[in-house]
């Protein structure tokens, strides 16, 4: 069928995260004159370095000493923006400044703490940002929004974790709405305009991606699949089962290796993705291992084989999609990721569904057959229901017309 060609969906898959890319792939900022609107003492800043972060957000600092200034911009109309700070590029615990323009028109900038992922766990003035004794602002110019603020640390920001997120709700009582959209990435605070290091962990990270969604979502699934619904094509189901399998297999292995040195370069704190990919790699080894002990037909423990191999398969998938889903939460993956692993997910799901019907009625058809064929087969030969009654006619009467 069309939609199980492993090309097509790879393609469509990776055309939103391409495109995802070439967004962060941008090095150059705009040339704006931030002086004219920010108030003192960041109009007094002559030079910044400045980077493009997400989309058309960029992001300025300097140091001086102990202080850092940074001025975020972004894209705005209504609703507010954020810049997090995270430890481990998750949203839970991190600190982050929000500006916004309420609906007379003032600017509001504020520190929130990001106890948990509820509102009511989103605390308005609290967090563990060391703002300077100067006070944070916000200003707008054209369609842009730019929040500046200064922090005071004794230890110089190197590769930090931060998030940037927008809604397009204004911030009613200093509560903010759910994010409309978010991202993570690793800005690094040390280096000039150019930072190969953090942009190849930010690469590092989107491959770890990429090659997680092909194996798991993408491969594995439609190896599944062939050997559930392929069947009556034996051995050719068998030959293609373990070919896409083993294929699987490597981009498990590369997506494992990559997660390896994202962590010894990050250090990220991300426990539950880590645990169950540590799972899902063992319940996949332990798949290959099946394989080369796979009893032969005639075996009495074939049965018991065959439940293990599907229902361990079964779980393996349903784990790792799970933890797709916790690996893009946590990278802080923006909408071209989520609609494309979407999208992959529907179109292996409606291929489900539609084989499976298409199974049942085959198997149906087959038991109406089956049961047409014992009602019209020929009967048990028997003798004729009248010799009963020639056996009681009397020897001499069935003898006479012998005479």
């Amino acid at each position: 069928m069309p939609m199980l060609t492993p090309s097509f969906l790879t393609l469509s898959l990776l055309f939103p995260i391409t495109a995802l890319a070439q967004n962060n792939a941008e090095t150059t900022c705009q040339n704006t004159n931030y002086q004219i609107f920010l108030p003192p003492p960041y109009q007094n800043i002559s030079s910044t370095i400045c980077k493009p972060v997400w989309n058309t957000y960029e992001m300025r600092y300097t140091k001086n000493g102990d202080i850092t200034t940074i001025i975020l911009s972004a894209p705005y109309t209504v609703g507010w923006v954020g810049i997090g700070f995270s430890r481990n590029s998750s949203m839970v615990g991190s600190s982050a400044m929000v500006g916004w323009i309420n609906k007379h028109g003032h600017t509001k900038i504020k520190q929130f703490y990001l106890k948990g992922k509820k509102q009511s766990e989103v605390i308005a003035g609290k967090g563990e940002l060391p703002l300077n004794t100067v006070s944070p602002a916000v200003a707008t110019n054209g369609a842009e929004i730019y929040l500046a603020f200064q922090l005071k640390t004794e230890i110089p920001y190197g590769k930090q974790p931060i998030l940037l997120a927008f809604s397009t709700k204004t911030p009613q009582n200093h509560h903010l709405s759910n994010h409309d959209d978010r991202t993570s990435i690793i800005f690094d605070f040390s280096s000039g305009p150019q930072d190969p290091a953090s942009d190849g962990l930010i690469q590092m990270r989107r491959n770890h991606g990429i090659v997680g969604i092909i194996g798991w979502g993408l491969i594995l699934p439609v190896g599944a699949i062939v050997a559930r619904y392929l069947r009556h094509k034996d051995p050719l189901w068998f030959y293609l089962h373990s070919v896409i399998q083993f294929v699987g297999f490597a981009f498990t292995l590369g997506t494992v290796l990559l997660g390896i040195q994202l962590y010894n370069n990050m250090h990220a704190h991300i426990p539950a993705h880590r645990g169950i990919g540590i799972f899902v790699l063992v319940l996949t080894i332990l798949q290959i291992l099946a394989f080369f002990l796979r009893p032969n037909k005639d075996s009495k423990y074939r049965n018991l084989w065959n439940l293990y191999h599907s229902w361990s398969g079964r779980m393996a998938l349903f784990f790792a999609s799970l933890n797709i889903v916790l690996g893009m939460q946590a990278a802080g993956a923006g909408s071209d990721w989520k609609i494309g692993y979407g999208f992959l997910v529907s179109i292996i799901i409606i291929a489900i569904v539609v084989l499976e019907v298409l199974a049942y009625l085959k198997r149906s058809e087959k038991r109406s057959l089956h049961a047409s064929f014992q009602m019209d087969s020929v009967p048990d030969p028997s003798f004729p229901n009248n010799f009963s009654k020639v056996s009681n006619v009397p020897i001499q009467a069935q003898a006479g017309y012998g005479i």
